[in-house]
């Protein structure tokens, strides 16, 4: 390293990953399960077997490509499609003349466009709904290494407003930025706040496509410059706060350099029904009800508890201490194990406008993570809300649900180390997602009910999936929090049968039916990643960076 600092949205390339060596002496402490891989792998099935090494040993990003980098184009080249090349003045300030090409093209100095992207930023400004464009990017941290490929998700302001992640390149129409004096220091995450303010979000496209290489990419002026950098970032994220209406928000910058945005709640808080269904397991139960007890710092809260036919004396005991307490009702759930049905029981006699959904191997680390769920639930334009869920060996166990990647679908981030930032901060922020899993689930009971609430044609597995896909095709988005963090001992609860494996599998192709080439991208996740490992941990093999894209 240089010793300059990295830019808040580059800070997961500074985080170890375990090398091969330290993944294999991890792996060696559980031999059985060792052995049960490498029998899968001599049998051929490579895939599951790399599958199942991760899970056992960890994930990183390994990410880094060796080589020279793709070749240049000169800037003449921009001129013959239209196109003005515009970098900041040292002070940060940018000034965008009312004359000119067509199209402007914003740039970080330092920064050469990789041949082909003058011809694919004027090939998608053809769609006159485009106002605002940006693409991926190889960056050097150490000079005369490998290049990180900076992958980017499909437009999200919340992204956005917590972490800057779009540069270095940003194309723009003149018309529709021209006058505009964005803040110094931020002007490509300004201005293009601006035109999703004034013409939509769609109106700000990512094509997943390499535009520009860079030899080092860190924050100018040292750690001076990266402070004077996070304040511009607040600068702009406090104007578009303004401009959207929302100008009661409270934004802050975190000492890992996100933006937190408190939106304010109502004078009096509303009551959120804890929804928690169990069979016995009082070993996971018991921690579960206490944490929501005394770990969670709400102030109108109710729990439910929905008994699927316990019998232990032990679990009926701790039944009679809570409703003694008052501190929970139980509600009679007997028949086969349906979470789906289960929920819906539950939600149709909760009092609260809120309902949290928590399985009973669930536990609240950090007592402010109703708060900041119920938040973003408020919010009109949100339907179901997400947590960080930390696994038994101290591990992500759910940072948002990716869709195709894992089969049909898998968590974003699963088996990276807890304390990781996440590619981009993705682990740290507040963003959009295409779905979050029903362990720890948070809505609005009138967006629920609305839906149709949980569908019983998936009584076990994707019931989660399928209602925010549900909720997405309405107009609702779905958030993950990553600042809501809870400990998640992941089907614990549950035991493998072949009558579960045959009730998966039909789920499975009842999946299919219903969202079929849906699941086949998430606009959250960028197809230039490994579809067959945990999320974000290697590239696709063959990918270049350089194909044919469309906007999305």
């Amino acid at each position: 390293m240089t010793g300059a600092p990295l830019s808040d949205a580059l800070l997961f390339a500074t985080a170890p990953a375990p090398g091969i060596v330290a993944r294999l002496v991890r792996a060696a402490r559980h031999p059985s399960r060792l052995l049960s891989i490498l029998m899968t792998r001599l049998t051929g099935r490579r895939v599951r077997a790399a599958q199942a090494f991760v899970a056992l040993a960890g994930a990183g990003h390994h990410l880094w490509q060796p080589g020279p980098g793709p070749a240049s184009e000169p800037d003449a080249i921009l001129v013959r499609h239209g196109i003005e090349r515009i970098e900041p003045r040292e002070d940060g300030t940018l000034r965008i003349a009312a004359e000119g090409p067509p199209l402007i093209l914003l740039v970080a100095p330092g920064h050469a466009l990789i041949e082909g992207a003058s011809a694919a930023i004027a090939t998608a400004f053809t769609d006159p709904a485009i106002h605002a464009l940006y693409g991926d990017a190889l960056v050097r941290i150490v000079p005369g290494r490998a290049w990180l490929p900076l992958l980017r998700p499909a437009f999200d302001p919340d992204l956005l407003r917590a972490v800057d992640h779009l540069g270095p390149v940003l194309a723009l129409r003149r018309a529709s930025v021209s006058g505009i004096v964005p803040i110094p220091g931020a002007a490509a995450m300004d201005l293009v706040l601006e035109c999703a303010a004034r013409f939509g979000r769609a109106s700000v496209r990512h094509l997943p496509r390499l535009l520009s290489a860079s030899t080092f990419q860190a924050e100018r002026g040292g750690e001076a410059g990266r402070v004077a950098s996070r304040l511009g970032r607040l600068d702009a994220v406090r104007r578009d706060l303004d401009r959207t209406g929302e100008g009661a928000t409270l934004a802050f910058v975190e000492a890992d350099g996100v933006i937190r945005l408190e939106r304010p709640l109502p004078m009096l808080r509303p009551l959120v029904s804890l929804i928690v269904p169990t069979r016995d397991r009082l070993d996971l139960l018991r921690p579960c009800i206490e944490s929501l007890r005394a770990r969670t710092d709400w102030p109108a809260k109710e729990i439910l508890i929905c008994d699927n036919g316990s019998c232990e004396p032990a679990t009926h005991a701790y039944f009679a201490e809570l409703r003694a307490a008052g501190a929970a009702r139980i509600l009679a759930c007997d028949g086969p194990f349906d979470f789906a049905a289960i929920n819906n029981r539950a939600a149709a006699q909760a009092q609260g406008d809120v309902l949290a959904f928590i399985n009973n191997d669930v536990e609240a680390d950090h007592s402010d993570w109703l708060e900041r769920m119920v938040r973003e639930a408020l919010r009109p334009d949100i339907g179901a809300v997400g947590a960080r869920l930390i696994d038994g060996e101290g591990r992500i166990q759910h940072g948002g649900i990716v869709l195709g990647s894992g089969g049909l679908a898998t968590h974003g981030h699963r088996h990276f180390p807890q304390d990781a930032p996440g590619y981009l901060s993705a682990l740290r922020v507040t963003r959009s997602v295409a779905a979050v899993t029903a362990a720890c689930l948070v809505i609005e009971a009138q967006k629920f009910r609305g839906i149709g609430g949980f569908d019983s044609t998936f009584a076990v597995d994707f019931n989660d999936l399928d209602l925010c896909l549900r909720l997405n095709a309405t107009g609702l988005r779905t958030l993950y929090v990553g600042g809501a963090v809870l400990q998640h001992r992941e089907s614990a609860s549950r035991r493998p049968s072949p009558e579960a494996a045959a009730r998966h599998a039909a789920e499975v192709e009842a999946l299919k039916k219903r969202w079929g080439p849906l699941l086949m991208q998430d606009p959250h996740y960028h197809p230039g990643f490994d579809p067959n490992l945990s999320t974000h941990m290697r590239l696709r093999r063959g990918w270049t960076g350089l194909e044919p894209a469309t906007p999305r």
